[in-house]
């Protein structure tokens, strides 16, 4: 047997190559990202047709994440992984299929069901106020949400195929997956659009969810897997994923009520709110996508292994360096995207024409309230991968649960502050958000640390005085330097701001001789420059 140290060292090592892979592969499916976000909005700015479809989207993606975005996967990675440590490949086939099967059957039903009430899901749960008093954007609202059901069963199966090939330690095409979607909808802007206005961006969600389950399939049939006909109602894996489904499924739902009601309250501000927050949740998202949901991804296979091998310690050991490395990276980009949010909209998104000086308020404003939630954000995404490798979806759901319901209750009062005291509403529904997720992480942090009987916390708070010290230096030297150069070009402003920031805070946290800095610098020479070379 292998000592312990040398199998932790092991697991470190594939969680950290997986990691590389899936932040490269979520690099570029930032870039490709904001590209969509600069034509989109560049296109059709924050007026009625972009809150329409924002407002239309929010239906589709509630599906998808209901039946098969993070409920199955927090279900059905940790099971099909018991089934590959073990190494019995057809029950992980079996098991995989079934539960293909289940979700094209359930996700069809219910888009079925979503175009038939299309004006009653506006009019009652998404955007009342626009039924009342502006009925073209709510009929604009019904007709671009019967475009886009479709959409949600191609993104059901390709959630399921992420899974199967996240499962088998395959990342780099599930995460090249989403910049499939947004080259599609730059597709439809752009070739579809011209003819076919706001429409065009609609048809481009239904390419963009096919090219997301294309990009993935040679990948899939490569691992020689066999697919069954059944639903394995009988199949017991097949009903422990339902199980472990069903909490978190009350979990995703809470959160997607959550969106709905910001998208109902926003919708009753001034025109381009729900669109302003939906592109400042956007903006946030990136960081978050390339930082923590690289890492959280990578480290979920490896910590379901852990546990049906019995390594309780050594998951310890990884969820805490994984913890450690988020934190490191989530704290000065949520302070680095605070701070430059008004070069990054202007260099993005404004043009003077559909995107103007007013819709960059608008978006950086819900921006700066996100951002202050990066943080929170980020250790949720990794603490909750422990929980669920655990099987126990339970308990993250339950505080997610809490955690939503006083993000519901806090958007409520926050919008209303917000609005009595002059400032744009939309605002209070973000800071509304990053509340409540920074206690939901703090309460996570605090059960697994019991769960697992220690969390290696002095490690972590070491970790996390380090990019204190260091992100308040780089914040305070950013700020003079952008208080002098405020009237600089707003592209330069972000190059040299981003690029200062970058600097400042490496040579800090270098200086201070953070361990997981040198950790990564190594990642990076093992993943891009050698690549380069070869």
């Amino acid at each position: 047997m292998e000592p312990q140290s040398a199998t932790q060292s092991s697991a470190n090592r594939q969680i950290a190559r997986a990691a590389g892979t899936v932040m490269l592969a979520f690099l570029l499916t930032s870039i490709i990202s904001l590209a969509r976000g600069v034509i989109v909005l560049r296109t059709f700015g924050t007026g009625m047709e972009n809150d329409a479809f924002n407002a239309a989207n929010r239906v589709s993606e509630m599906l998808y994440n209901l039946v098969a975005g993070g409920a199955l996967a927090s279900a059905f990675i940790p099971t099909i992984s018991g089934f590959l440590a073990k190494k019995d490949n057809e029950g992980a086939w079996r098991l995989a299929s079934s539960i293909a099967n289940l979700v094209v059957i359930i996700i069809s039903f219910l888009a079925f069901l979503a175009a038939i009430f299309a004006p009653q899901v506006v009019r009652y749960l998404l955007a009342p106020d626009w039924y009342a008093f502006e009925p073209e954007k709510f009929l604009l609202t019904v007709q671009i949400l019967r475009v886009i059901l479709p959409a949600t069963v191609l993104f059901g199966i390709s959630g399921l195929v992420m899974g199967i090939l996240n499962a088998h330690q395959n990342f780099l095409f599930p995460a090249l997956a989403p910049s499939m979607y947004s080259l599609g909808i730059i597709f439809g802007v752009l070739f579809l659009s011209p003819s076919m206005g706001i429409f065009g961006m609609a048809w481009g969600v239904v390419i963009g969810s096919g090219l997301h389950l294309l990009v993935q399939l040679p990948k899939l049939l490569k691992l020689g897997g066999k697919y069954y006909t059944s639903l394995g109602l009988k199949n017991p894996a097949v009903r422990e994923v339902g199980l472990l489904m069903l909490p978190r499924l009350a979990g995703v739902a809470v959160v997607q009520l959550n969106f709905w009601v910001n998208t109902n309250l926003a919708s009753g501000y001034s025109e381009g709110s729900v669109t302003g927050l939906t592109y400042g949740f956007t903006l946030m998202l990136m960081p978050l996508m390339f930082i923590a949901q690289a890492i959280a991804t990578a480290s979920l296979p490896t910590f379901s292994e852990q546990v049906a091998l019995g390594k309780h310690s050594e998951m310890r050991s990884s969820l805490a360096s994984a913890l450690r490395a988020v934190l490191l990276l989530s704290i000065p980009a949520s302070v680095g995207m605070i701070l430059l949010r008004i070069p990054l909209i202007q260099a993005l998104y404004q043009n003077g024409d559909a995107f103007t000086s007013e819709s960059t308020q608008l978006v950086a404003w819900a921006l700066l309230w996100y951002a202050a939630g990066l943080v929170g954000h980020s250790v949720v995404e990794i603490v909750s991968r422990a929980f669920y490798a655990l099987h126990d979806t339970r308990t993250p759901v339950i505080i997610g649960i809490c955690a939503m319901t006083i993000n519901i209750i806090l958007s409520i009062l926050l919008g209303k502050l917000f609005l009595k005291i002059g400032w744009m509403p939309h605002g209070g529904l973000a800071l509304a958000n990053s509340i409540a997720t920074s206690l939901e992480a703090l309460v996570l942090i605090y059960l697994m640390k019991r769960r697992l009987k220690g969390l290696q916390s002095s490690k972590i708070i070491a970790a996390v005085w380090r990019a204190l010290l260091a992100v308040s230096i780089m914040g305070a030297i950013l700020s003079i330097g952008l208080d002098r150069w405020s009237n600089a070009p707003a592209l330069l402003l972000l190059f040299t701001g981003g690029l200062t920031g970058v600097f400042i805070y490496a040579l800090v946290i270098t200086l201070l001789k953070t361990e997981e800095i040198f950790q990564l610098f190594n990642l990076f020479k093992q993943k891009v420059l050698v690549r380069l070379i070869k």
